[in-house]
């Protein structure tokens, strides 16, 4: 008995020392052209899911227009686009748990550009808010997919740059569904339905990326395919290693998986939550706010001409795009920690300064607001994805990032609804005064872990899930 409890001891060891070993490789490598490979990749199949996200904020007059929508119908479209997320979210995070992170990212892709074509012929509003539902489900896949396996392949010196560049890519998908609708609409003069059909694009994409996209060696040692993983660490860093790779054992089932996260990560769970609740509420408030409730030729309090519109989309997406990069930078050099944290307190101000351009009345100064605020919300959610996905173990990551979208996602709904009755009983300035009240939920919980969480500057993934590390 004695000589078995040894032999256990002594394979526990070499487990541990493996894992290390590789996870090194990983961690330790420089950058090399694969890393970018991949980066950009999974960038490109992010900026397409934000395209599907944003080109209804450029188009919804025509959708308004075709199918005679009030405003309430006119946010229903959100809402049941963000219902469709978070179930897609939370589903297809415990799958890219269980089947990988590269299938994940493929299926999704495909499934929400087929839909979103299907969405461009809808015959009726019932057909359309049918197709974006499910259009819906595979962009939440995506949010899990995507923002598991950047964290899983970058060095631990890079990772913070890299993740969040790659979220900027959201940007680049904003200002490419404003430059769509602005040649589909406004100069060819064609309908809202024709900008939706390039969700072709989005499906060929897909069958492109599974060339690109290596799975994440993380992920396979711990499904025990340790051989493949070490191939594809080798890769990678191109340094062999005749070391195998630790295999963990894996809660099978999606609850069992979410027991354990409640269990030993609760604490980051909740941060996760937190953050993804205030920036969901937050962002998709804004520009579900400017598009309907601010200027909207026909339901808008600064109204603009429909054809004006995707041009104040895209001024706004570049300062988002600015934001994005700027934070990028802010995460490696100044830290997880204060990035979140004033990003959000700075999103939150941005709100009540769009308040105050809304009383003038001037749809230029709006539009400035709308920039600025732009940028310091994205400083906010792209601060916060890869702060709060790496800090789930591997084999839990996807489905920590899913739970955590899912629950952002009711702040999605929560907030069209509210800024909607806001806007409609008590006028604009409360409508904003509340978005910032939103902000402020993610400032808080930034406050609250600069106080008490794990700063992840330059860790390892395996030193964030450390017991010592563990908060």
């Amino acid at each position: 008995m004695r000589s078995r409890r040894f032999q256990a001891f002594q394979m526990f060891k070499t487990f541990q020392t493996e894992e290390i070993t590789v996870a090194h490789r990983l961690d330790a490598s420089t950058w090399r052209p694969i890393h970018t490979r991949i980066a950009v990749a999974l960038g490109i199949g992010w900026m397409l899911d934000a395209f599907e996200v944003q080109i209804i904020g450029s188009v919804i007059p025509g959708i308004q227009a075709e199918f005679g929508l009030d405003s309430d119908q006119s946010v229903a479209i959100n809402v049941v686009w963000f219902v469709g997320v978070a179930l897609g979210a939370l589903g297809f995070g415990y799958l890219a748990d269980r089947v990988g992170r590269k299938r994940l990212f493929v299926a999704t892709l495909i499934l929400y550009s087929v839909f979103a074509v299907l969405t461009a012929t809808a015959p009726n509003f019932e057909w359309f808010i049918l197709f974006r539902f499910i259009t819906a489900l595979g962009v939440g896949g995506e949010y899990s997919a995507v923002t598991s396996a950047i964290a899983e392949f970058t060095p631990a010196r890079n990772r913070g740059l890299s993740n969040g560049l790659v979220m900027t890519f959201w940007a680049a998908g904003g200002i490419l569904a404003s430059l769509v609708s602005i040649l589909v609409i406004s100069t060819l003069g064609l309908t809202w339905r024709y900008t939706l059909l390039f969700g072709v694009v989005s499906a060929a994409y897909g069958l492109l990326a599974r060339r690109l996209i290596p799975e994440s060696p993380r992920w396979l040692a711990s499904r025990g395919r340790l051989e493949e993983a070490d191939a594809i660490v080798t890769d990678i860093t191109s340094v062999a290693s005749t070391d195998g790779y630790h295999h963990q054992p894996v809660p099978g089932s999606g609850r069992a998986r979410l027991v354990e996260l409640w269990r030993n990560y609760r604490g980051r769970l909740a941060f996760g939550m937190a953050l993804d609740f205030s920036e969901a509420a937050g962002y998709y408030g804004l520009f579900t706010a400017m598009s309907i409730l601010v200027f909207s030729a026909s339901t808008g309090a600064v109204p603009i001409d429909d054809a004006v519109l995707p041009y104040y989309f895209l001024i706004a997406n570049a300062g988002a795009l600015a934001g994005g990069i700027v934070i990028s930078f802010a995460l490696d050099r100044l830290g997880r920690k204060p990035s979140v944290t004033f990003s959000y307190a700075l999103a939150a101000a941005s709100m009540i300064g769009c308040a105050g351009a809304a009383a003038t009345g001037s749809s230029i100064v709006v539009l400035v607001a709308f920039t600025i605020a732009a940028f310091f919300a994205t400083c906010a959610w792209v601060s916060a994805y890869p702060t709060f996905s790496e800090l789930f173990p591997t084999h839990l990551r996807a489905t920590g990032i899913g739970a955590s979208v899912g629950v952002g996602r009711v702040g999605a709904v929560i907030g069209q609804v509210v800024l909607a009755v806001a806007a409609t009983e008590w006028g604009i300035g409360v409508m904003f005064t509340m978005l910032a009240l939103f902000w402020l939920i993610g400032a808080g919980a930034g406050a609250i872990w600069w106080r008490y969480g794990t700063e992840a500057r330059g860790a390892t993934l395996e030193e964030l899930v450390a017991p010592a590390a563990m908060r």
